[in-house]
């Protein structure tokens, strides 16, 4: 059971109802605490942002016998406040704001310093439960697999897998006991597991009946953007992938032979349709796949007769190889870096890793990590580790790249993750927008779907795909799979058959019919979305950059920019890419057009160069080649030219299009796309500020190393543009 605790403890021997002890408490300055109390409660200034709550046995700190991975490792700060037995309530500063702390029951609250209540926690006995407030603002957070955008009236048993009937519409349960609000606070129930109810106006979380101690993170940020920063401070900011993981990978599962897989490459490139990875599924779940069997390391031979020369046949083409992998050891633990024993070797992450090394020298770029759904969260933590720090062990200057199903809190240090065995219906595109939003909203940046859902249904048509494939075109990964997988090529509904349908007779029945596979059009729709997406690579990069920074995802809902819009807090079904890009999915069988809320400002179509005011909804007309895409006033977009794979050599130019409207500031940054040698500041950040009135471009040489000459096309949305030389420092270019 998940956060099920392991370890014997002196909590272990305590009451249950350890709450109900603090309500003898006496509270007393840090400063004088003389001596270790049986119980205590403990208030701990992470930083001025973050208050870390812990009722724990004096003995055992929470973080010994709560050790799962979750948290940046950093030494505990002194505490502000310890609370031992008989005395009254007390309250200490905690940089700009109060907490005052209270019993009867036990109640911490944090105050601003205009007196303001931020947050109050209360630890109940009668049901032993913590509860706190929700104000009037939506709630967001706690993970993959919710129902809603905003969790309020909602009830959570925080179930983790890939879980019936939710499963097919909702994706994967990834659960985090993680809530934040566009009120400025955010809270993580770190330990110990539980469930919440968000019915009323005050919500609740009910803690396992195992539990023995409480860990609890108070999280403020004057703005959302601000909160997530605090929630990458606490949980790790994200990592840096490498330039490949952001173009298009696509998918396999039976596989014919050898002579398939290599000429399936060939066609991408003869076809010119943009393509960076191929990800070979693992025999177990489909007939013939890359390895022997379930959980086996070895080639297939009859699909893979002499993988070292055809790997590098594909990398001679300029594909990166992906290799899914399953059955993890269920008590994988320790880091790569631990020696780990023989009686140890399947739980040590250090001998499972020893495992897929040989397969990394004959060159495979990156894992699939599938399955693992019983792990518990410190096991989920241990193997998103193992695939990033292994990696960085086997090649050290290579970022690492893993697709994972499930893991928790912190795996965004370390992978991505997909949502799972989806279904290919409408229902279930619409929900996966919304996924997408609440997982960024969670902490988890790089994130996407089985592009036209995992399981055919008889909704599974080339419109259904066509609009999968657009979103997913602005999603973070960008990726083809499913069972009957040649339909999930960008020519497979061309092809005249679909080749392995993988599915029951039944289900097969409701796959598209011969004659309904002889369509060109979607092979051409899909080339515009590819095109646009490698084209866009530059301001997608900058904007991956910004997350690795920042902890502001990728995908983003669009109350993160507009926070004081009731419309944009309540918009589920579009979202940011990016700071620039808003993009609005089509949803619907048969849509002619798409209602889109567009936030206060100015706004252009991307297609059409079109100027349109916001602060209203807009009737967009849509036809089966169109997605809604709008870029904000004041936005300077960096777009490359059309290239078949991120990292292909060009002359051309980058090419730098001002949004007018409003001032704005934007950033292009650069860097050689696979190495860390951007951690020592060998990487260009390029400032591009666009002074409105002026109709002026300023470039200005940001962090990084110094530049030299290059060339830039710069000019209007929608009018001609001009080359211009830039050699660093600061440069205007005035623009009519």
């Amino acid at each position: 059971m998940d956060g099920e605790i392991s370890r014997r403890s002196a909590l272990q021997r305590l009451a249950v109802g350890t709450a109900g002890l603090l309500l003898r408490a006496k509270f007393v300055p840090a400063e004088s605490w003389t001596g270790p109390p049986q119980l205590e409660l403990t208030l701990r200034s992470v930083s001025e942002h973050i208050l870390r709550i812990t009722v724990a046995a004096s003995d055992e700190p929470m973080d010994r016998i709560y050790g799962d991975g979750s948290l940046v490792e950093r030494p505990l700060p002194t505490p502000i406040l310890r609370a031992e037995s008989d005395a009254a309530p007390h309250a200490v500063p905690w940089g700009k704001h109060t907490v005052q702390v209270a019993g009867n029951p036990l109640r911490i609250t944090a105050r601003n310093a205009r007196g303001q209540v931020l947050q109050e926690l209360r630890f109940e006995t009668s049901p032993a439960q913590i509860t706190f407030l929700c104000g009037d603002a939506p709630l967001f957070g706690l993970g993959e697999g919710a129902h809603m955008l905003d969790r309020r009236g909602t009830v959570d048993a925080m179930r983790t897998g890939q879980r019936g009937d939710d499963l097919r519409t909702f994706g994967g349960h990834l659960p985090i006991p993680w809530l934040m609000s566009p009120d400025g606070w955010g809270l993580f129930f770190h330990e110990p597991w539980g469930k919440f109810d968000l019915r009323g106006d005050v919500g609740i979380f009910r803690p396992n009946e195992s539990a023995r101690g409480q860990d609890v993170f108070l999280l403020l940020g004057d703005t959302p953007a601000e909160l997530l920063r605090q929630w990458a401070e606490l949980t790790g900011y994200p990592h840096l992938p490498p330039l490949w993981a952001l173009g298009y990978q696509q998918s396999h599962r039976t596989l014919a032979g050898r002579e398939e897989i290599l000429q399936e490459a060939k066609t991408f490139r003869e076809k010119k349709l943009p393509c960076d990875a191929l990800i070979y599924l693992g025999t177990g779940f489909c007939p013939s796949g890359w390895n022997t069997g379930h959980g086996s390391f070895t080639f297939n031979e009859s699909v893979f007769p002499d993988p070292a020369e055809m790997i590098g046949e594909l990398h001679r083409n300029h594909f990166k190889v992906v290799l899914h992998v399953v059955n993890p050891p269920i008590n994988l633990h320790g880091k790569v870096s631990d020696t780990g024993t023989a009686a140890d070797e399947h739980g040590d992450a250090a001998n499972y890793w020893r495992y897929h090394v040989p397969l990394i020298h004959l060159g495979v770029d990156g894992w699939w990590p599938d399955e693992g759904d019983p792990l518990p969260v410190a096991a989920r933590l241990a193997r998103n580790e193992m695939y990033w720090e292994g990696d960085r062990q086997t090649r050290p200057n290579l970022r690492p790249y893993a697709l994972h199903r499930n893991g928790y809190a912190g795996i965004q240090r370390y992978g991505w993750l997909w949502s799972g065995d989806i279904s290919s219906a409408w229902k279930t595109l619409a929900a996966q927008v919304m996924q997408g939003i609440n997982v960024g909203l969670s902490g988890i940046p790089y994130w996407g779907t089985d592009t036209g859902g995992f399981v055919p249904t008889e909704e599974f048509t080339a419109e259904l795909f066509l609009r999968w494939f657009q979103f997913s075109a602005f999603c973070p990964l960008f990726r083809g799979h499913g069972r009957t997988w040649k339909l999930r090529l960008p020519w497979g509904w061309d092809m005249g058959n679909y080749g392995p349908a993988e599915l029951s007779p039944q289900e097969a029945s409701l796959l598209p019919k011969p004659e309904d596979l002889h369509n060109p059009n979607v092979e051409r729709i899909c080339r515009k979305y590819l095109n646009a997406r490698y084209r866009l690579l530059p301001y997608i990069y900058s904007s991956v950059e910004e997350t690795h920074r920042t902890g502001v995802p990728l995908m983003r809902a669009l109350w993160l920019r507009f926070p004081q819009e009731p419309q944009a807090r309540a918009t589920a079904d579009a979202y940011m890419f990016g700071p620039a890009l808003l993009v609005a999915p089509v949803l619907e069988a048969g849509a002619q057009s798409r209602e889109v809320y567009l936030p206060t400002g100015v706004w252009w179509d991307f297609w059409t160069a079109e100027k349109i005011a916001g602060g209203k909804t807009i009737e967009r007309a849509v036809d089966l080649e169109t997605l809604p895409v709008y870029v904000r006033a004041g936005s300077v977009i960096p777009t490359g030219p059309v290239k078949q794979f991120a990292t292909q050599p060009s002359s051309e130019p980058v090419t730098l299009t001002v949004y007018p409207g409003a001032d704005g500031h934007s950033t292009l940054y650069e860097d050689d796309g696979a190495t860390f040698a951007y951690e020592h500041g060998d990487f260009v950040l390029t400032e591009l500020h666009w002074r409105d009135a002026e109709r002026t471009l300023v470039l200005r040489s940001g962090r990084g190393k110094p530049v030299a000459a290059r060339k830039f096309r710069v000019g209007v949305a929608g009018a001609s543009q001009r080359e211009i030389s830039f050699a660093g420092g600061s440069m205007s270019v005035h623009l009519a």
